[in-house]
């Protein structure tokens, strides 16, 4: 793979947010500011059509064409289509969750994708799944993949640069165990993503040009991401990691979604129910801008890949890692959970009063399901 195919994909990435988003402005596919999304004018809605227009072209053009990666490219552009349809018509949860389990079948039964060996999480045993629970467990966590990244679609650059950082884990330990097809994969959703981070971040062109992602482009991520996870933990050709190194390349995601579900549910609410309590808002109501949040959260989900990557690499054994990733998500909930108690703790420590504020100019919550 030489360097035009990335040249190719970074160039057609930048080209189509343009084109899209003026489609886009036409046909009404935009976000507009309400109560929970507090940005300034109408936003197009073509981050994650541009994105996945990019790869389903660049892939037909420079990877080797297989049963799989037409599978592959199906699935993503059903999954494209049903979120583009949800940012018009706002389409009942479950809707998209039918068609998510559907996706996930088709994995299973067409691909011979799934979730079947959990690895030596309990000891010097393998735990392998019978077909039926390892297909109900694989439904569950494609479902979960494609939610856990739409939940954290909420300040501008999150979903890029969380997505940057998983495959740009995967696209290392890819490369690093001799399979240069996947890390290629990877690294070219990467290229494909940083034209629209440029824009969703008003660079270099401002706030005139500004996209964002919308449930098109989460969902898109959420199942490329999950797709490559499997492919990389449980598929004797493509092996490279761990099962449980799978935990930590999606910690951060995976660990806010638990969270605020297990929220929402304490609550009486339901787990789909959208609000305000995510990290990143937590952040930002602590008194963080959005910058400084999402360098933050992108940084902790670096840390928590880099983790994953080097214990694997090393032959830690799995249950340690598992321990610690349990260890890891029960600190996470804590924090979370007591994090007005901390906070006023801290302040009263430093003898600090910062106000609580959103900022109007740098606060995008996007439309989370």
């Amino acid at each position: 793979m030489t360097t035009t195919a990335f040249i190719f994909v970074f160039v057609l990435s930048f080209c189509s947010l343009f084109i899209f988003r003026k489609v886009a402005k036409r046909i009404g596919l935009v976000d507009k500011p309400n109560a929970r999304k507090l940005h300034m004018g109408v936003i197009p809605l073509v981050g994650g059509i541009s994105v996945a227009f990019t790869i389903v072209i660049s892939f037909l053009l420079f990877l080797p064409i297989s049963n799989n990666l037409i599978l592959f490219l199906s699935c993503a552009v059903i999954l494209v289509v049903l979120g583009a349809l949800d940012d018009f018509f706002d389409l009942s949860f479950k809707i998209r969750l039918v068609i998510q389990a559907l996706i996930s079948l088709a994995m299973i039964h067409i691909g011979g994708h799934s979730l079947h060996n959990l690895g030596y999480l309990m000891g010097s045993e393998t735990i392998m799944l019978s077909p039926l629970f390892s297909g109900l467990i694989t439904v569950l966590g494609v479902i979960g993949a494609i939610n856990a990244f739409n939940m954290v679609d909420g300040i501008d650059g999150l979903l890029g640069g969380l997505a940057s950082v998983t495959f740009g884990a995967l696209g290392w330990v890819f490369f690093y165990t001799g399979n240069e097809y996947l890390a290629t994969v990877c690294l070219l959703i990467v290229t494909a993503l940083i034209p629209y981070i440029m824009l969703n971040l008003g660079i270099p062109l401002g706030r005139r040009f500004k996209v964002f992602m919308g449930d098109a482009g989460s969902m898109f991520i959420g199942f490329a991401v999950v797709w490559m996870l499997i492919c990389g933990s449980q598929e004797t050709g493509a092996y490279a990691f761990n099962p449980v190194t799978a935990l930590w390349l999606i910690a951060m995601p995976l660990m806010d979604m638990v969270t605020i579900m297990i929220r929402r549910i304490r609550k009486g609410h339901s787990p789909f129910k959208p609000d305000r309590e995510h990290l990143h808002h937590i952040c930002q109501r602590i008194g963080f801008s959005s910058r400084q949040s999402l360098v933050l959260i992108c940084s902790l989900a670096t840390i928590m890949a880099s983790i994953g990557v080097w214990a694997d690499m090393n032959d830690v054994r799995e249950p340690v890692m598992f321990f610690a990733f349990l260890c890891t998500f029960g600190v996470y909930f804590f924090v979370i959970s007591h994090i007005w108690r901390i906070t006023t703790f801290i302040h009263k420590l430093f003898g600090t009063n910062k106000p609580v504020e959103f900022s109007m100019e740098t606060t995008q919550v996007n439309k989370e399901k």
